[in-house]
């Protein structure tokens, strides 16, 4: 039953070897934001409560990133097993030009129109007051972000995602010193709050974007080719939106209906707790779903790299090969997310709840729904690991964007945000309550995604002319 799990030697050494060095970068990334909270959580609750408000729009920005990252992935890690270093340069224009323009336009509109952007997200009106200051800088960050960000993932693509672990370690090292600094008034700077948060932001993305700028025009494995990049020709384009255009509406419909949540959130009664407790208990979850997109992306790169190959002597070539590929892979993330349960309840039963929890000043009412919430991640974490991993990582790999557009989207709009506004904002359950919906995604992507990876009708060389 289980046979497909007997992959040739070195293939589990070769998929842990690329996830590690992203599940740091994961972890890295995670932990900033997890720094960030807590760091702003010492002013107060209610301070979290506006950075968490004022992040949603943040968000959305980079799901649509991640998106643009994801979809030029889905071409690079194929032209990469190609060796066609051209077409990779030809990718990476686009994705440079699509991602500052849309950066750009959202950095202006939250500059220009802060208090608006927030009204959106929640109507108490001391958080938009508060997160008003911290929209406007970071919205500027995520311009520079975009850029480093398409580029990091190219270096992944093609098997290098210790690049991606070294500049996003140094981007939180440089984030957590400004915070330290700027937030609580150090080294003779005056203390600036919530606003010193969103200047250390934009100082450690400078950095971030001044040491991938560097490396590219050093790097060797994939030298920049000005030429493919300022001008990387309609084929290309059309190949691009029509690969990359599907996983780019994955992220962004998947940012948004996340986002909602928060704004479900914010227009249910003590909305100051609820988005607390969703913030904490978020961040715990992302940190140990860190490992669960680390093997997700890396399988992308095998699956794409060995369909791209297309060497017919080759181990990985045909199809049914590729297909036991994306079992293994998705079946070794399952087993995987069960111990990050395990571990993420233990670790907050021991550790979390009787000396972190304490000291972001929660309510005992949202400290209760910050237990909740987390207790649905753990439940779920196997699911979460199975689910991701087939639609971040095979399905986009193999090529079948369209499939992982809907298995990703469909639980979530249709299922899970209906049921909290009929339970939150209609019914008006208890908050406890309300909270167990988190889990129903999971629960229902599950099934959809076990049939699509069944079947293997998801292979897909997409570097081929049509």
């Amino acid at each position: 039953m289980f046979s497909y799990l007997r992959q040739p030697r070195g293939f589990y050494r070769r998929l842990f070897l690329l996830a590690l060095p992203i599940i740091v970068q994961n972890l890295i990334t995670t932990s900033l934001g997890f720094l960030d909270t807590f760091m702003v959580g010492l002013l107060g609750s209610e301070q979290m409560s506006a950075v968490t408000v004022a992040n949603v729009p943040i968000f959305i920005i980079q799901l649509i990133v991640f998106g643009l990252q994801s979809g030029s992935s889905v071409l690079i890690s194929q032209y990469w097993g190609r060796g066609d270093r051209e077409s990779i340069n030809r990718v990476i224009g686009i994705g440079l030009c699509i991602a500052g323009s849309v950066s750009t336009l959202f950095a202006l509109i939250m500059a220009f129109f802060p208090a608006d952007v927030l009204l959106l997200v929640t109507d108490n009106l001391r958080l938009v007051a508060i997160g008003t200051p911290y929209i406007r800088i970071v919205g500027f960050s995520y311009i520079l972000n975009s850029l480093s960000s398409i580029y990091i993932g190219m270096q992944r693509s093609i098997e290098n995602p210790r690049f991606g672990m070294l500049v996003f370690g140094a981007s939180m090292l440089c984030n957590t010193v400004g915070n330290y600094v700027l937030i609580f008034g150090k080294l003779g700077f005056p203390a600036l709050g919530v606003t010193g948060a969103a200047a250390a932001t934009l100082l450690s993305r400078v950095v971030e974007f001044a040491l991938a700028f560097g490396y590219a025009l050093r790097c060797r494995t994939v030298p920049l080719q000005w030429s493919a990049l300022l001008r990387p020709g309609r084929e290309m384009l059309r190949r691009f939106v029509h690969y990359s255009a599907p996983v780019l509406a994955n992220e962004t419909l998947w940012g948004v209906g996340y986002s909602l949540i928060t704004v479900i959130m914010g227009h249910m009664a003590a909305s100051g707790d609820l988005i607390a407790a969703y913030t904490v208990a978020g961040s715990i979850d992302k940190l140990s779903t860190a490992g669960i997109y680390g093997i997700a992306n890396a399988a992308a790169v095998i699956v794409g790299k060995e369909i791209g190959t297309g060497n017919l002597k080759g181990v990985y070539s045909s199809h049914e090969s590729v297909v036991r590929i994306g079992k293994a892979v998705c079946l070794t993330a399952f087993l995987f997310a069960l111990a990050l349960g395990g571990v993420e309840l233990l670790a907050f039963f021991t550790l979390l709840r009787p000396y972190v929890l304490p000291l972001f000043s929660l309510s005992a009412g949202a400290a209760a729904m910050c237990a909740v919430m987390v207790y649905c991640y753990a439940g779920v974490m196997p699911l979460h690991g199975f689910s991701s991993t087939m639609v971040v990582g095979v399905l986009r790999g193999g090529g079948d964007v369209r499939a992982s557009l809907l298995i990703d989207n469909f639980p979530l709009w249709c299922m899970e945000l209906p049921l909290m506004c009929l339970l939150g904002l209609v019914l008006k359950v208890p908050n406890e309550v309300f909270c167990l919906c988190i889990a129903i995604e999971h629960l229902a992507k599950t099934p959809v995604a076990l049939w699509r990876i069944h079947g293997g009708k998801w292979v897909h060389d997409i570097t081929q002319s049509e």
